[in-house]
């Protein structure tokens, strides 16, 4: 149950040739792979396979830790790198592994005498009545939760889990349940008890790369570079203080993303963090790596260190458009006079979260004439903000409270002086109403100094490849 499955395949009986025929074919069967195995070497690299750096290998494998991929020369044959590969390619999907898999063999025991009966959890069940229903041993069950291991495995379960068991007449022979994604347990019948046994399921990440160029949306050239939603998602979350991607995307805007995907048994499970990344927006370059510190925190800062986070986000909600801009000389669709409009307005539909655009103190909460529904929050540097026609607030914001960037504090509504359902969103600076679009936002502390070091030691990896990526990009466009 224990034993690592080997790749590889030995035969350890050397078998003599029966006669000086035989020995002939066999020199010729040799002569003929090594010709072939050097003419492929000499062969120059393709331009639509994977891109590897190469390096003598004992198993002709790479497999290389995360802190060997990050600080790894780029040494690329050429400039043809594939959409679909890899960095550093080592198979045909153009990924590279760099946690090699290792573990226990998880294949379950076929010698165990019994009825085999898969449970599957339904809505309300519970563990005893599963057992109930399948007309199982309950002094088994209690035996089994009397393990702590098992008894945490086994606890906390829900609709669409599923329980393997063996049985003799009710008599539990076994039982094994998948816990997560890296986890089984299986509990295995020794005279009145159970001994408990973890089978691990492990797993490697591979980093994997795309780029893309915009025609319409960031979305739609996402789709068309084989993106995930998820990666998109984060891909716009980095950079969302410095591009507003519903109303700054132009025709021409492009990509690269360099990012973990996890992977089991040959299987991809899910994408995972990104590590680098780069988006042009109208001419303007824009990068992010990804960085680690000693306490295990991770976030994004620019080449130089600088975070890419600002104090404030540009836009505090998700919206399809803007409905009316910053305007000293609007003239208001109501009142039909001229009154100058200091804020923005973002059409979304009723009930959309509304969040808050930087760390700060609620200082208001309530009705407030024309703002209808409205929550202001004072930050530090003499900033307020200012969140108008809230269908409702949320539950935790309260006069006084602390609140954190990005965390909802009410919802899209109608209240007030409207016309439609919007946000209408202000921001002061020293008292002065400011274009919460253009005004410049104050930056967060970049990286400490006893920290520089550490930083461009873990990233340089990152950004060479970035740069790497960037001139194929370059050169193949070129080449069109």
């Amino acid at each position: 149950m224990h034993r690592v499955a080997s790749q590889l395949r030995h035969d350890y009986k050397f078998v003599s040739p029966k006669s000086g025929k035989s020995l002939k074919l066999l020199w010729f069967a040799a002569g003929l792979s090594l010709s072939v195995g050097v003419t492929l070497m000499l062969l120059p690299p393709s331009e639509t396979g994977s891109t590897t750096i190469h390096q003598p290998l004992a198993d002709g494998i790479m497999t290389l830790s995360k802190d060997q991929m990050l600080t790894l020369p780029v040494a690329l044959p050429g400039v043809g790198i594939p959409e679909k590969s890899g960095i550093f390619g080592d198979s045909a999907d153009g990924l590279v592994s760099m946690m090699p898999a290792a573990g226990d063999d998880d294949s379950y025991s076929e010698d165990i005498a019994g009825d085999k009966v898969m449970l599957t959890v339904r809505s309300g069940d519970t563990l005893d009545g599963l057992f109930g229903r399948n007309k199982l041993s309950r002094a088994d069950l209690m035996n089994i939760l009397k393990i702590p291991e098992a008894s945490s495995a086994l606890r906390n379960i829900m609709p669409g889990d599923q329980i393997e068991v063996v049985h003799t007449n009710g008599t539990l022979q076994s039982l094994r349940r998948r816990v997560n994604e890296t986890t089984t347990i299986e509990l295995l019948r020794h005279g009145d008890a159970f001994d408990l046994q973890t089978i691990a399921h492990p797993t490697e990440r591979r980093m994997a790369y795309r780029h893309g160029e915009i025609d319409n949306s960031l979305f739609e050239a996402g789709k068309q570079a084989n993106v995930s939603d998820k990666v998109i998602m984060n891909l716009a979350g980095i950079f969302a203080w410095d591009v507003d991607f519903v109303l700054d995307i132009r025709a021409g805007d492009r990509f690269i993303v360099i990012y973990e995907q996890l992977w089991q048994d040959g299987e991809l499970l899910r994408d995972a963090d990104i590590l680098a990344a780069e988006f042009i927006n109208n001419g303007d370059s824009y990068r992010a790596l990804r960085y680690t510190d000693e306490k295990g925190r991770s976030d994004y800062f620019t080449p130089d260190g600088h975070s890419v986070r600002k104090a404030f986000i540009r836009a505090p909600v998700d919206f399809s458009r803007v409905s009316s801009s910053f305007n000293p000389r609007r003239k208001h669709p109501i009142l039909k006079v001229v009154r100058p409009h200091r804020g923005v307005d973002y059409s979304a539909p009723i009930g959309t979260p509304i969040k808050a655009a930087g760390d700060g103190r609620v200082i208001h909460r309530g009705r407030k004439g024309g703002y209808g529904n409205a929550v202001i929050l004072q930050h530090g540097g003499n900033i307020t903000t200012l969140y108008a026609h809230m269908s409702r607030f949320a539950k935790n914001v309260r006069y006084g409270s602390r609140v954190r960037q990005g965390q909802v504090i009410g919802y899209v509504g109608n209240t007030g002086l409207v016309t439609a359902a919007h946000l209408h969103y202000e921001y002061r600076l020293n008292g002065v109403h400011r274009n919460p679009r253009t005004v410049s936002l104050p930056k967060v502390e970049p990286i400490a100094a006893d920290q520089r070091e550490l930083f461009f030691q873990q990233t340089g990896g990152l950004l060479a490849q970035l740069d790497t990526v960037k001139r194929s990009q370059v050169a193949i466009t070129a080449t069109r």
